[in-house]
Formats: structure tokens, C-alpha cells, sequence
């Protein structure tokens, strides 16, 4: 991954905080980090903790304007090999699925044409909405590859489904990935993952 560019996009869930620790694990790893912070995931985590752990800048709703001669969404999606969104929350697999890009995230994913990650984290009891559910199917169509969502104690206090996939995990993907096949799943993500697709 030397020298290549990961593009992370991190949404407006508790477990914000956590993509610290995927964005800290693919940088000590070489790759060039580019993360964008959606409005909702800036009441969790601000850009600067991002921008410590990559050296890079981390870019918001209130990035515009031109970045390396072209608009900042399109040079964004355009010099990414490979994008993860961790967390994702509901909110933003409606908008991927149906095509709506009204910040900066959503815009630049519309245009990036390199594979793309998506580790869910929300309730339980939204997971398997209906709604919820038929989005994740379009994506997967799309050929989105899944981490999660994770067993164990949510935010909300309930127990069960909806966790965010352990960052080590997810970076662990990320580099299988990268080399152009995937690793052996771990044992953990041979059970739980809970959609099918190429990290079952």
C-alpha cells in the first residue's frame, strides 16, 4: 500500500471515534489517508484528531472549490484506490443506494471508481428494517463488500447486532484487498458477517 491512496469516509455515529483507529492503522502501514467527515460525524470526532494521525488534511461539508486543478469531490474519488466508509449509518446507505449526494461524502463516492468498503454501525432493530435491508441488497448488487455489522453492547444499551467490525479487522481487509486478493477471513469474520459477499 506505499505511497496509495485510501479514501475513508466516517459518518454521523458513536462509533465515529473509532475510525481514528483505522485511519492511525493504514497510515502506519503507508498508505496515504484521505478522510471525510460527514456534518453529523463532526458532533463525534473533529478533523484535527484525523489530521494528527495521517498528516493529511481531513476534509468537511465546508471544503470547496478546486483541488489538484478539478473540483474537490471529483480529485478526491479520482486519486483514491480504494474507499471504506466506518462507520456507516443508515442514513448514508439510503442516500449510495438511490444515487443522492448532498455533502461532500456522498458526492465524491458517486464518482470514485475503485472498490469501496462499507462497515455498518447502527441499532439492531434499523439493520433489519425493511427499508434498511433493501438498500444494502442494491449496493451488494453494485458490488459494495461488507465488514459487519458486529455482536456486542450498543450505544443505545440494547445487546446484539449493529457494532462497528473491529478496526484491525477492517484495515486487515483493506490490505487483502489492496495485494489484489483477499486474506483468509479470520474465524470471527467467517461467523459474522452478515451479509454475503467476497469476506465471507
Amino acid at each position: 500500500m506505499q505511497g496509495s491512496t485510501v479514501l475513508l469516509g466516517v459518518t454521523g455515529s458513536v462509533a465515529a471515534y473509532r475510525a481514528a483507529d483505522i485511519a492511525s492503522l493504514l497510515t502506519r502501514q503507508g498508505a496515504k489517508v484521505d478522510v471525510i467527515l460527514t456534518g453529523e460525524a463532526e458532533k463525534f470526532v473533529r478533523p484535527l484528531l484525523f489530521e494528527s494521525l495521517t498528516g493529511r488534511k481531513a476534509f468537511t461539508d465546508r471544503d470547496f472549490g478546486i483541488l489538484d486543478g478539478k473540483p474537490i469531490h471529483i480529485a478526491l474519488a479520482e486519486r483514491a484506490r480504494l474507499a471504506v466508509v466506518a462507520p456507516a449509518t443508515a442514513d448514508v446507505l439510503g442516500k449510495l443506494a438511490h444515487g443522492l449526494a448532498p455533502d461532500l461524502l456522498t458526492s465524491t463516492l458517486l464518482a470514485i471508481r475503485c472498490p469501496l468498503i462499507i462497515a455498518p454501525a447502527m441499532n439492531g432493530n434499523m439493520w433489519f428494517h425493511a427499508a434498511v435491508q433493501e438498500n444494502v441488497r442494491i449496493l451488494t448488487e453494485r458490488g459494495v463488500r461488507w465488514l459487519g455489522p458486529d455482536q456486542g453492547v450498543l450505544a443505545c444499551g440494547h445487546v446484539g447486532l449493529g457494532r462497528l467490525w473491529p478496526a484491525e479487522e477492517i484495515a486487515s481487509q483493506v490490505f487483502g484487498l489492496w495485494k489484489g486478493k483477499e486474506e483468509e477471513p479470520s474465524e470471527k469474520t467467517k461467523k459474522e458477517t452478515c451479509q454475503e459477499g467476497p469476506f465471507e
